[in-house]
C-alpha cells in the first residue's frame, strides 16, 4: 500500500503547539495544501483527521476528484495538554527545564496533562493498521498533522525514538510511504 502524507497547512492562530486545538486553515495555508497535492496521486481514497485544519480540505478535495473522505480520529495530532497553543518560547519562559526533557527524548516526558507520546505512537500505528487491512493494495492520501508525519517518517528513516522530533515537516508538506505486508514503512522518493 502507498501512504501519500500531507501536513495540513498553516493555521489561523499561529505557531506554536496546536495539537488538539481546532482552528481553521489561513488563506495562505490552503493555498500550501492545493499546491502539494498538484502533483499528486492518483489516489482510491482520501482519508483524513477529523481537526477541521485537515477535514475541511480533505473534503474540498474529496469533491473536486470524486473521492470518498474517510474520517480516521487515530491519525489526530499530538495532544500538548497544558502547553497547548503556546509556543516553544512561551513555554521556556516558565518551564524551560521540562520542555528540554521533551525535546530531547519526547517518549521520555509527558507535557503536564497530556498524551505519552507512547500512547499517541500506538493510537497512530493501530490506525494505520486498520488502515492497511481496508485499503490494501491502494494508494492512499493521509491529510494528518505534523507529530503523526515525524512518528511515521522516523520509523520509515529507523531513527532512534529520541530523534523523532528532529524530522522536519512544513505546512503542506507532502510525502510518500510505502507500507509492506510485514507492516514495514519505506519512505519513497
Amino acid at each position: 500500500m502507498i501512504i501519500d502524507l500531507l501536513r495540513h497547512g498553516e493555521t489561523e492562530l499561529g505557531g506554536g503547539l496546536r495539537g488538539s486545538l481546532d482552528d481553521a486553515l489561513t488563506e495562505r495555508g490552503w493555498a500550501q495544501m492545493r499546491a502539494a497535492v498538484e502533483q499528486g496521486g492518483p489516489w482510491h481514497a482520501l482519508v483524513t483527521s477529523p481537526l477541521q485544519r485537515c477535514a475541511h480540505f480533505a473534503d474540498e478535495l474529496g469533491a473536486r476528484l470524486a473521492l470518498p473522505v474517510q474520517l480516521e480520529a487515530g491519525i489526530r495530532e499530538l495532544h500538548f495538554g497544558d502547553w497547548e497553543g503556546r509556543s516553544a518560547a512561551q513555554i521556556m519562559e516558565d518551564q524551560a527545564d521540562a520542555l528540554g526533557l521533551f525535546w530531547a527524548d519526547p517518549y521520555a516526558f509527558t507535557p503536564p496533562g497530556g498524551e505519552p507520546v507512547e500512547a499517541f505512537a500506538e493510537r497512530v500505528l493501530v490506525a494505520i493498521e486498520r488502515l492497511h487491512r481496508e485499503h490494501a493494495g491502494k494508494q492512499l492520501l493521509l491529510v494528518t498533522h505534523g507529530g503523526v508525519m515525524r512518528l511515521l517518517l522516523a520509523r520509515a528513516r529507523g531513527l532512534p525514538r529520541e530523534q523523532l522530533l528532529q524530522v522536519e515537516v512544513g505546512h503542506g508538506a507532502l510525502v510518500r510511504l510505502q507500507l509492506e505486508e510485514n507492516g514495514q514503512l519505506r519512505e519513497l522518493p
